[in-house]
């Protein structure tokens, strides 16, 4: 049976896609996939990023494992990567669900098949409520939590979904913040204030807490684990209330990708409530690593027993330029890297003849639309290709509406289609 995902491979490749070869323009994806082209003789233009299939298999496994080890069900927050290829990778491994942050990213994961989604956000716009209510009235298998930090926020959508005729209730979490925080409420006190304006609708379904550790101000270990248990407590405290009768499972959920260790101690510690818990992991930015900020802050830095991850990305760029002895300019800047946290990091240099080096000695000194400056005692000639490593994934896969998936030896085996 054809599926919307075997639909991708029916995308015919032309001018959206950048860094393809332009001799593939008019072949289905699904065609130039079956080529399996070389990267570096296949046609491919500079700039192109790329993902590592090695890499990208690797951390899937890896955080697989460490969800299993841990008791954790994982819905890994999509945002990142926007890419149903990849959300279905991640279920086909295990994951509960996906994990977005807005209606739109809803819509692309149900256009693709997602069964289960956990909106980590309160949703107050009312033509978005309209389409969830259809949603779950359409498909009884369908399930969407979604966040509430406010009396005002429940009362909009009670509004919104009785308006659409909502044929069964939308799933709610309390969010947990904190002082000086993202969004959620504050306190235990505010929470409850919440949860009774929820039980008093018939479109809303209390089923738990949740929240996000990333944002705490200042967050260290102790802070993280302070709100975590805060955020435990909480469950705690609403199921002895009565507060989850209604929910056939109660839901706690956390975790960004730079504390999960935490988080997964502090759910490990979670005692036994009066129905089915479901410790939701929501980590995402794993799945392609990078080589900045994730890799600096993962915590397998600090339980290296507990796995590791390899960094997936590379965008490789051409030298188009030695105006000076110890500067090259390549041709990739703001429009095709990530960096919002930090300059992109050179890893190797290919020559045309096909010789590779490492980056030792280089690097990217600043960055614009269209070049990075490229500084060094010894930096490379005109029309070498140089790969760069980049940080934070969140911000490249949103440049990049198709990316080859490539071997270690070079062959392009897939191409993974995004949407945002």
């Amino acid at each position: 049976m054809t599926t919307s995902l075997d639909t991708l491979a029916d995308e015919i490749v032309d001018h959206r896609f950048k860094g393809l070869p332009p001799d593939a323009a008019g072949r289905t994806v699904g065609e130039l996939t079956a080529e399996r082209r070389d990267l570096y003789s296949g046609g491919f233009i500079t700039p192109v990023l790329t993902l590592s299939a090695e890499a990208v298999e690797h951390n899937i496994c890896c955080m697989e494992r460490f969800a299993s080890r841990h008791g954790l069900a994982l819905a890994p927050h999509g945002k990142t990567t926007m890419s149903p290829r990849l959300f279905q990778r991640q279920l086909d491994h295990g994951a509960w669900g996906i994990t977005v942050a807005v209606p739109h990213q809803a819509r692309v994961a149900r256009a693709f098949g997602v069964r289960r989604i956990f909106l980590a956000n309160e949703v107050v716009d009312a033509a978005a409520l309209a389409w969830l209510a259809r949603e779950l009235t359409a498909d009884p298998a369908f399930r969407c939590v979604v966040y509430v930090d406010s009396a005002r926020g429940v009362e909009l959508m009670d509004a919104a979904l009785t308006a659409a005729g909502a044929g069964r209730p939308l799933e709610v979490v309390v969010e947990l913040g904190a002082p000086g925080a993202r969004s959620g409420v504050r306190d235990a006190g505010e929470a409850a204030t919440v949860a009774d304006a929820v039980a008093a609708t018939a479109t809303l379904r209390l089923t738990g807490v949740a929240g996000y550790e990333g944002e705490l101000p200042d967050a260290d270990a102790d802070t993280v684990r302070e709100w975590m248990d805060a955020l435990c407590g909480l469950a705690v405290e609403f199921d002895k209330a009565g507060r989850f009768a209604a929910a056939e499972e109660i839901v706690v959920s956390a975790g960004g990708s730079a504390w999960f260790d935490v988080v997964a101690a502090a759910f490990g510690e979670l005692p036994d409530l009066s129905r089915p818990t479901c410790r939701l992991l929501r980590s995402g930015a794993y799945i392609s690593h990078d080589d900045g900020r994730y890799r600096e802050v993962t915590p397998f830095n600090r339980v290296p027993q507990e796995g590791s991850l390899l960094p997936a990305f590379r965008l490789w760029a051409q030298v188009v330029s030695r105006p000076e002895p110890t500067l090259a300019l390549i041709n990739a800047g703001k429009r095709d890297i990530a960096y919002d946290l930090g300059l992109p990091e050179v890893q190797a240099v290919r020559t045309p003849e096909g010789r590779v080096s490492g980056g030792a000695g280089l690097a990217v000194s600043r960055l614009a639309d269209q070049h990075a400056f490229l500084t060094g005692e010894s930096v490379p000639q005109v029309g070498d290709w140089v790969a760069l490593g980049m940080s934070h994934p969140c911000t490249i896969f949103e440049k990049w509406p198709l990316i080859p998936l490539v071997a270690g030896d070079g062959t392009v085996t897939d191409y993974i289609r995004t949407f945002f």
